[in-house]
């Protein structure tokens, strides 16, 4: 549901007008000048409204969300549960991770419904699937339903709460590209850099709440990433929303800076995850132990906020400064007069073409010649695109690679002799530098392309070759080698998110989605057991990274220019109350 505010219609006292300290009646001060009547009570109030009422604070609650988003990547630490509990064979659990893996990439019809819903509504959606299928996937291998579900009932539970992450990327992900569209790359990398620490938060927050694991019962980890996804969107469906208002020039100034704080507060909470994974790896924590390291998680989850409240409290004193006061007190009169005048006839908006609602119709229109790269495609325009079919081949090709090391990294782990603590190991080193190589494409690929018009798919071409070491280093069986392959391949399954999704918004609008593909492995003992895969799949990642550089040479006068040029024009998305310079209140805002 939309909710249109005029600007007339919203009275002062509203808490989304602009949060500026009106004029107060004065008093002579005895001293030849003039103090306040009253002190202003009302100013920590209206900072807190407008706090929570910022675009920063929807970006802090869009990290949060993203970081409970990521549960789908530590599949590999309860996938032996299911496959004990459940009495399923190493082919059956392949077959549960396969739908995990299309539950959670195949995200079209979470855009269809984010086209005709708010966020909060898309949000809302996927909390809902997260906590169904999560929590009927636990039931199911706790042996609280009788009689044990068939397969195919196991591969649904697990496909509608992978899913779930779809919805949480289209609400909160899109939106905050919408209101940040000049950094988007940095605030995908941001984003989608928080998805990548998931793993290890979740391993931390487990190992508080249920005891060491290593080889223990992991089911209740199930139960776990079942409800706490889902309790953060639920708590945040206000906050997430798309922000409308004219943006001065200043708030792009500003911008990066807060980024880089982000940024910051990220790495020390990635460093930290990386030095408890060492200590708990080298020496045997207690329960105790593991709760304090939990604690410094939550704890430096919450170090973000102090970036949101430097930045909205420099803005709301800039608003109350005498010079805000004096323009406010001067445009009132003129204001009021305004309001009495009949406003001037809007200038006319050329009429969209009429939509059809016949299936065959909308083929024809979508085989039509598509709009400009850049301009918003339709879902058909976009899939009839060289340019499209170019991208999902390198994503499913080679993004689909590493996301088969991943899901079978403790079954790899067993083949080639590692111990059973060290699959958790495996598993917080890949959501590490997962993390890691969101957060340096997002920031570094903004960069090349800002500097020297480097296109995003050369980036993404580069990005998947570097993964060919760590597959072979896995086909090889080097010993040892695990640790290294799982770094390399984190990072560059990390890398991979913000360059994609960055390439799409900047080729086809904000409205697509992607899907990817994955290979099957089977269990067994020993380095044969999985060359031949990984051969197959660093000749397939290859091949998917010339598919990108070929994509790359299409994009490569489009790149060339200034592609945030339609965002610089006008307006653009922002807060009214947010961008450093005193400005009139949106006239429209989207909750």
């Amino acid at each position: 549901m939309h909710l249109h505010l005029s600007a007339a219609q919203v009275q002062p006292h509203q808490p989304y007008q602009p949060l500026c300290i009106q004029s107060n009646p004065r008093r002579s001060s005895g001293r030849g000048g003039e103090e306040p009547l009253h002190s202003p009570p009302m100013a920590p109030a209206a900072l807190a409204a407008q706090v929570l009422r910022g675009r920063w604070f929807m970006a802090y609650g869009s990290f949060l969300i993203m970081s409970a988003a990521g549960a789908t990547y530590i599949f590999a630490i309860y996938s032996k549960d299911i496959k004990a509990t459940l009495g399923y064979t190493q082919e059956q659990l392949n077959t549960v991770g396969f739908f995990k893996d299309v539950g959670a990439n195949v995200g079209i019809h979470a855009g269809l419904v984010a086209e005709v819903t708010p966020p909060w509504l898309v949000l809302a959606v996927g909390a809902a699937m997260n906590l169904g299928g999560y929590l009927m996937l636990y039931l199911s291998v706790t042996g609280r339903v009788r009689p044990a579900p068939p397969l195919w009932l196991v591969c649904l539970y697990i496909a509608v709460g992978a899913n779930s992450q779809a919805f949480a990327n289209t609400g909160a992900l899109v939106t905050c590209v919408k209101n940040f569209p000049e950094s988007r790359g940095v605030m995908l990398g941001l984003l989608k850099g928080f998805v990548g620490l998931s793993g290890a938060i979740f391993t931390q927050l487990y190992l508080a709440f249920y005891g060491p694991g290593g080889g223990g019962d992991t089911r209740p980890l199930i139960l776990l990433v079942g409800w706490l996804p889902a309790a953060v969107s639920v708590f945040f469906l206000g906050t997430i929303r798309i922000i409308r208002a004219p943006r001065p020039p200043a708030a792009a100034r500003r911008e990066y800076r807060a980024f880089c704080g982000f940024l910051y507060v990220s790495l020390a909470l990635a460093a930290f995850l990386m030095v408890a994974i060492i200590l708990q790896k080298r020496f045997r924590f207690t329960r105790a132990e593991y709760g304090v390291c939990a604690a410094v998680v939550l704890s430096m989850l919450l170090l973000p906020f102090a970036v949101v409240l430097r930045e909205e409290a420099a803005l709301f004193k800039k608003n109350t400064t005498p010079e805000a006061r004096a323009a406010e007190d001067y445009t009132e009169p003129s204001t009021a007069t305004a309001a009495t005048k009949p406003a001037p006839a809007p200038a006319p908006v050329p009429e969209p073409p009429p939509v059809t609602s016949k299936p065959g119709a909308r083929l024809l229109a979508a085989l039509r010649p598509p709009p400009p790269r850049g301009e918003d495609h339709s879902i058909l325009q976009a899939l009839v695109s060289v340019d499209m079919v170019l991208l999902f081949t390198a994503t499913a090709l080679g993004v689909g690679g590493t996301l088969t090391a991943i899901d079978n990294m403790g079954q790899i782990g067993e083949s080639l002799g590692y111990p059973p603590r060290s699959v958790a190991t495996f598993v917080s080193l890949i959501s590490i530098w997962n993390y890691l190589g969101r957060v340096a494409a997002g920031f570094g690929s903004e960069a090349l392309l800002a500097r020297h018009r480097v296109p995003r798919p050369l980036i993404l071409a580069a990005v998947l070759l570097l993964a060919v070491p760590g597959h072979l280093l896995i086909a090889l069986g080097v010993p040892g080698s695990l640790y290294v392959a799982s770094v390399a391949i984190g990072f560059c399954f990390g890398a991979a998110q913000p360059v994609i999704l960055a390439s799409v918004s900047e080729l086809f609008g904000l409205r697509r989605r992607r899907g990817r593909g994955r290979a099957g492995v089977t269990t067994c003992i020993g380095v044969r057991c999985y060359r031949e895969s990984f051969l197959v799949i660093t000749a397939v990642t290859v091949a998917a990274a010339v598919a990108a550089a070929a994509l790359a040479w299409r994009t490569r006068e489009f790149y060339a220019g200034d592609i945030y040029a339609k965002f610089k024009e006008g307006t653009s998305s922002g807060d009214a109350i947010g961008e450093g310079d005193r400005v009139q209140p949106p006239k429209e805002e989207q909750l």
